[in-house]
């Protein structure tokens, strides 16, 4: 069995895989538990490190627990939100401040300022990342001048700074193995694709100490052995890649021209470009697909910050769902749209418009619109933003997607699926099993332990698919109103 730690944005789970000898994977145990997530000032996202070790670590005792014990394991894999920044004490292993979430737009000014300077080119091309609060480098530079003494302390060794990955990596072998997988690195501004390893120009920029980050290796890698006392005996991590990376390899998305969206808190698409880095001329991301095998896979990325978070919003904020799985009956009593977009920026605003000072916006009011409009409103914004990504992939000289692989909660809702459909004329395609960013991690970690030769195996059971059926015509009008609507939010946050 391979024990998959998946690390989220809204809680952490972990699944147990049973791997069959023809190289299928069942699911044979689960815990989860929900996280809780901080918003100290507006713009501002935070979770506990500490709170996000102990739900990891109680997840899979539970686990180890309901699958018949720790013998049954051969391995660990992770997979975890990504570009959220950690910094802790080296002796104590404790925390020295809140994680900052990808979400989080704190340093938008500091990143501003670089772009300002002129060194957004120069960032592009060694990492695919444009200069955006995002990713993690600003973070981390921001947790260093926050912390008293902390940037004095990284650059002697006393201070780590890491991802979530290497949080968890750290306190599952006692502070004896202090690495990140490649995709993670990919992340942080900091890492050169090409080759693989920490720029010291990149850390001298954002003013990160190359001495706190840690060592970056293979997806598949031997990342560590995990303390005997956890667990009853000592397991090998051998398997890490960053969420979306994982969904890459969960869904099988193996060759160049292999595409997934991920729907979760934000949605996240994910297009394998092959062995060599592209770098987008429509403000995709350069990233990097996975490192297993001694092979490395390019990806051109596109993220959307807030999806499933817009129906959060709608449940917690305005109150108008009890539950989020009542949003597909809702959206689905109304007609039309009734001429409401909502666009999501709650956080800013990702591919392809990079606008960090966007906040939510709502177009269209009229005397007749309703709750209804505003649930129809956010769930057709998850079609109009996939659009948008795909639009500027086939800019970037990416073929055209016969069929799109999509997974996460949102995926169960048939309204947004159909939706997704018809408004980026492909096929939406579903796995029958849903928890793909846990699968990448599980492949990956029995690919490295030689449990199985390859990382992706065919389903066993068949996916759902969605198929376009719009007109034309409605589909171009409904598009028009969504980039108004864009123009009208991007307008809002450059005010004059």
């Amino acid at each position: 069995m391979i024990l998959a730690i998946d690390q989220g944005t809204t809680s952490t789970r972990a699944i147990a895989f049973e791997v069959w000898l023809e190289g299928a994977f069942n699911a044979a145990a689960v815990s989860q538990i929900e996280l809780a997530q901080h918003f100290p000032h507006s713009g501002w996202v935070e979770h506990d490190a500490a709170e996000i070790w102990r739900a990891t670590l109680q997840t899979c005792r539970e686990v180890v627990r309901k699958a018949g014990g720790v013998g049954r394991f051969a391995a660990i894999g992770i997979t975890n939100q990504r570009e959220t920044s950690v910094i802790w004490d080296a002796a104590t292993g404790e925390p020295l401040h809140r994680a900052i979430v990808w979400q989080d737009r704190r340093t938008a000014e500091a990143t501003s300022k670089l772009a300002a300077e002129g060194h957004e080119a120069k960032v592009q091309a060694a990492t695919g990342l444009i200069l955006d609060p995002y990713f993690s480098a600003s973070k981390y530079a921001w947790l260093l001048d926050a912390v008293p003494g902390a940037r004095e302390r990284a650059a002697r060794g006393e201070v780590k700074l890491g991802t979530i990955d290497a949080w968890l990596i750290w306190k599952l072998t006692g502070g004896r193995s202090h690495v990140t997988d490649a995709t993670n690195a990919s992340r942080t501004s900091l890492m050169d694709l090409t080759t693989r390893a920490w720029r010291s120009d990149l850390c001298d920029l954002f003013g990160v100490p190359i001495e706190a980050l840690p060592e970056i290796r293979d997806c598949d890698a031997l990342l560590g052995q995990t303390d005997p006392a956890l667990f009853g005996r000592a397991l090998p991590i051998h398997g890490a890649a960053g969420d979306q990376q994982a969904a890459l390899v969960g869904h099988g998305a193996l060759k160049p021209g292999d595409a997934k969206i991920t729907y979760g808190t934000g949605a996240f698409l994910v297009a394998n470009v092959g062995a060599a880095p592209v770098t987008s001329t429509s403000r995709l991301l350069g990233t990097l697909g996975y490192a297993a095998g001694g092979e490395a896979a390019y990806a051109l990325e596109g993220s959307i910050f807030s999806a499933g978070s817009a129906i959060q919003w709608l449940r917690d904020g305005l109150k108008v769902l009890s539950d989020s799985r009542q949003s597909e009956a809702v959206a689905q009593s109304l007609t039309d749209n009734g001429g409401v977009y909502l666009v999501p920026g709650f956080t800013g605003l990702g591919a392809p418009w990079w606008e960090p000072e966007a906040r939510g916006t709502i177009v269209g009011l009229t005397r007749d619109s309703g709750p209804a409009h505003m649930v129809r409103a956010a769930l057709e914004s998850l079609a109009y933003q996939t659009r948008d990504l795909l639009d500027a992939l086939k800019k970037d000289g990416a073929p055209p997607l016969k069929r799109l692989k999509v997974d996460g909660g949102v995926t169960a809702n048939a309204f947004a699926m159909q939706f997704v459909a018809d408004i980026c004329e492909v096929e939406v395609e579903r796995p029958a099993f849903q928890e793909m960013t846990a699968m990448g991690a599980a492949r990956l970690a029995a690919f490295g332990v030689g449990l199985t030769e390859a990382l992706w195996a065919a389903p066993a059971e068949a996916p759902a698919v969605w198929r376009p059926r719009m007109a034309p015509a409605e589909r171009a009008r409904l598009l028009t109103g969504w980039r108004a609507a864009v123009r009208a939010a991007v307008a809002a946050a450059r005010p004059e």
